[in-house]
């Protein structure tokens, strides 16, 4: 394997199943060397703690929100039993009776919060302590040792080697959003749009990954790249954003007249598709960590009120399909505006380190850069297509 590919965060999104599964499986058998090389006792707790801090997390920010839940817990847990196992000639019953309050205490202390985890570890690092009541400090400390040996260890793999960053997956999935919209947005302003184009399965998978960008705010935060409330802004408006083409998408005229008043309005077909090619070029923007440079036209509903408003059918009925049509485009580039902000506004969002991979990917071309408004109305996608997988995330400089 190149060594430049060690640090590349394209490479490395698109192989995080197998490299979570090789990370997994270098951080087992460096522990379990560890401690045969070691010799040392209650070992196989060491080794379960790795693999629960490894679990299903590939990114290092999950890794490490889960691995200080995880210390936190197992270290209050195994201080109070030790304190418990301390108490001299205890009455029977007084150790398990302060066992069961300290883990209610824990478990109603973190009820409904993010720390439900280091309440678990507390109570199964306390009952490890504790034992069978046989009150044999040393195993109790053998016990509370290889916990945090094992805990140490995951988080030190998935640091080492081949790191994932959260705030890469977030950044891909968010330009893979991207350009699903403008996708299903130019397919529905085309006239000559791809009939094969199966709308439903994007909005579904464009869902689908909206659902995993949302669980990737608690690691994302541990990383330290972006803040809780920003995350929550560009969440909020791919939701919205994905919501209003949603409703164009599944717009029907009752009346053949509102659909002819669409298509007469001069220049409006040409305002949407130039949307369609900023949403596009948003999402290279954000796969390549490039500055945020984006103009969103705003719609000018002006310029279409006369044959919009109280446009009136032959049967001399109010026809209010058109102005309803016109807002919701006027939402989708007020919307589209808003992210381009926001995301303009995230300091650590341009990565030099991206930028620099992009090439080798052929994300970036001299020859065939993507700059909004060079495309024909009929297409969206003239940059060359060449990474590992559509779907990018977003990063930090660095």
């Amino acid at each position: 394997m190149p060594l430049l590919r060690l640090r590349d965060p394209y490479f490395n999104y698109f192989h995080r199943h197998r490299l979570h599964v090789l990370r997994t499986s270098l951080g087992l058998s460096l522990t379990y060397l560890l401690i045969q090389t070691l010799g040392i006792p209650h070992a196989s707790w060491a080794l379960v703690s790795t693999l629960m801090v490894m679990g299903n997390l590939p990114h290092i920010g999950g890794v490490l929100d889960k691995g200080g839940q995880r210390l936190l817990g197992s270290v209050l847990g195994a201080s109070w039993g030790i304190l418990l196992m301390l108490i001299p000639d205890s009455p029977p019953g007084v150790v398990p009776v302060w066992t069961l309050i300290a883990i209610a205490i824990a478990t109603h202390a973190t009820f409904a919060t993010r720390y439900g985890y280091s309440a678990l570890m507390f109570g199964i690092s306390l009952l490890l302590v504790v034992g069978s009541g046989d009150h044999d400090l040393s195993i109790a400390l053998w016990r509370a040792g290889n916990v945090l040996l094992g805990t140490l260890m995951g988080v030190l793999v998935t640091l080492v080697v081949l790191p994932q960053k959260a705030t890469d997956v977030l950044r891909f999935l968010l330009a893979d959003n991207l350009d699903k919209l403008a996708r299903l947005y130019h397919a529905h302003t085309s006239a000559t749009s791809d009939q094969d184009l199966d709308t439903r399965q994007l909005l579904k998978t464009t869902t689908a990954q909206l659902v995993k960008q949302r669980g990737l705010v608690d690691a994302i935060h541990s990383e330290r790249r972006l803040r809780r409330d920003e995350l929550e802004d560009l969440l909020s408006l791919q939701r919205r954003m994905l919501s209003t083409i949603e409703l164009l998408l599944e717009s029907h005229w009752t009346t053949r007249d509102g659909h002819d008043r669409i298509e007469a309005m001069s220049g409006l077909r040409d305002e949407q598709h130039h949307l369609a090619r900023v949403l596009g070029t948003l999402a290279f923007q954000v796969r390549t960590g490039q500055p945020i440079d984006v103009e969103v036209g705003r719609f000018d509903l002006q310029r279409y009120a006369d044959q919009a408003a109280l446009a009136r059918g032959p049967d001399g009925r109010i026809l209010f399909s058109p102005s309803g049509y016109l807002w919701l485009n006027r939402e989708l580039a007020r919307l589209a505006h808003e992210l381009s902000l926001r995301l303009g506004g995230l300091r650590r969002l341009p990565s030099r380190r991206l930028r620099r991979r992009a090439s080798h990917h052929t994300l970036i071309s001299d020859a065939r850069r993507l700059v909004t408004g060079t495309t024909e109305p009929d297409g969206i996608d003239n940059e060359p297509q060449g990474s590992p997988e559509k779907g990018r995330d977003r990063d930090d400089r660095k």
